[in-house]
């Protein structure tokens, strides 16, 4: 990932944060007939070193015929992200843009064969989600032959990452009177989404604004 140096997250720790609160990830690596990629949710279980992924795909799905442990397979989990329109800056002759937040993990898939085991990284990644609800969805609700027989259906794997690549590009290039035109221009649209980038300009840009 092209990743200037005003731009670059070195921090494992915020990439992991980014990780945890955006887990809806693309999976790409390479197939018999070239590049597919998989949208599915991956789950951080380990955030010892660079940390190590969980999830799991369709069994008709065949792209994990590839998670023997020795291919490479990239996740890319993207954070809030935002058009900026240049006529928010103060500055005269500028051009539009992107705002967004990214992390890329890097690792080689491995399929897990334990059923308790998955049982027990399904109950997390759902728990994840359901936490916060009045009435939150358990998997230890559901009969064991119904559940049993939806194992059969998924193929689950896990991936210790080898190398994390983040980036935040949130006008930290810009003048500060620049960045504050566009967070006050992105909050007046009126979308969570653009208020959501517009707090995270907020906290990059902190230090100078």
């Amino acid at each position: 990932m092209y990743r200037p140096k005003q731009f670059d997250v070195i921090e494992i720790p915020e990439m992991h944060r980014l990780i945890r609160e955006n887990g809806f990830a693309t999976l790409v690596n390479q197939g018999p007939d070239g590049l597919i990629a998989t949208h599915a949710p991956l789950h951080l279980t380990d955030e010892t070193g660079n940390g190590v992924l969980w999830g799991h795909i369709a069994r008709a799905n065949d792209q994990w015929q590839a998670f023997d442990g020795t291919a490479e397979t990239l996740a890319v989990f993207a954070g809030p992200h935002s058009y900026i329109s240049p006529t928010w800056y103060t500055t005269e002759k500028s051009v539009p843009t992107w705002n967004y937040e990214a992390v890329h993990a890097y690792g080689r898939p491995r399929i897990m064969d334990d059923p308790e085991a998955v049982l027990a990284l399904l109950s997390e990644l759902s728990d994840q989600y359901e936490s916060g609800r009045d009435a939150p969805w358990r998997l230890a609700g559901l009969p064991k032959v119904f559940v049993a027989a939806r194992l059969k259906h998924i193929v689950a794997f896990e991936m210790r990452i080898e190398r994390l690549e983040g980036k935040r590009k949130m006008s930290q290039n810009r003048k500060p009177e620049d960045v504050k035109g566009a967070m006050s221009g992105l909050r007046a649209t009126g979308r969570p989404d653009a208020a959501a980038v517009a707090d995270i300009m907020a906290e990059a840009n902190k230090d100078r604004l």
